[in-house]
């Protein structure tokens, strides 16, 4: 009884599970990620493209039934409180320890389970991916957990969400920060349409999204 209807989809979901947008004081669409902004809102699909056409078809004003104009960099904007709200609780799990950092300390919680996620950044090497693929494999071939892994951000960006310097590889552990890390980063991945690589073919990998 409390799902919500995408206004370019007209499918139903929960509203953890979809995007808000209400109207600013200014009459423009302002994205609600929170779902805790004053005012009739809308709902749309949490993905990049979806937005994009709610922008280009110009549905956001019979979703709020006023006549709000929506910014042509919506979709950006969206992007970028996605992933500053991703990089924010990434950070966050560093400070309480729940994040493995360098290529070697990333293999070891691979292969001793502690690892629900893996991070590449951008740059990162195939060599360097290729030995963390191996491991994740490898505990995925003997029964033990499907570690996704994400490529989403650069260098610089892990390096400054996590106070350290030349941020490459990162493991973020199954604990309540890196859960929670975690999530907004699935979400930030589902939004731009990437999924998070299995470790084995054909596995369900990817976190589920929560956002």
């Amino acid at each position: 009884m409390n799902d919500r209807t995408c206004i370019v989809t007209r499918q139903s979901d929960t509203p953890e599970r979809l995007l808000r947008f209400v109207e600013g004081p200014d009459g423009t669409v302002v994205p609600d990620l929170k779902r805790n902004l004053p005012g009739r809102g809308c709902w749309v699909t949490p993905r990049r493209d979806i937005v994009e056409k709610a922008v280009a078809k110009n549905l956001f004003a019979r979703g709020l039934k006023a006549p709000v104009k929506a910014p042509s960099d919506l979709a950006e904007q969206v992007d970028r409180l996605y992933a500053a709200s991703a990089l924010g609780t990434l950070g966050l799990a560093r400070k309480a320890g729940a994040v493995a950092l360098g290529a070697a300390k990333v293999e070891a919680s691979v292969r001793s389970g502690k690892a629900a996620g893996v991070l590449h950044a951008i740059e990162a090497s195939p060599d360097g991916i290729r030995k963390i693929a191996a491991a994740r494999k490898s505990v995925a071939h003997l029964g033990g957990p499907q570690v996704p892994a994400i490529r989403l951000f650069s260098e610089q960006e892990m390096s400054l969400a996590m106070g350290a310097t030349n941020v490459i590889h990162a493991a973020v552990l199954g604990q309540g920060p890196g859960e929670a890390a975690l999530k907004r980063i699935t979400a930030l991945a589902a939004y731009r349409g990437i999924e998070p690589e299995p470790a084995l073919p054909g596995a369900a990998g990817a976190i589920e999204d929560t956002e």
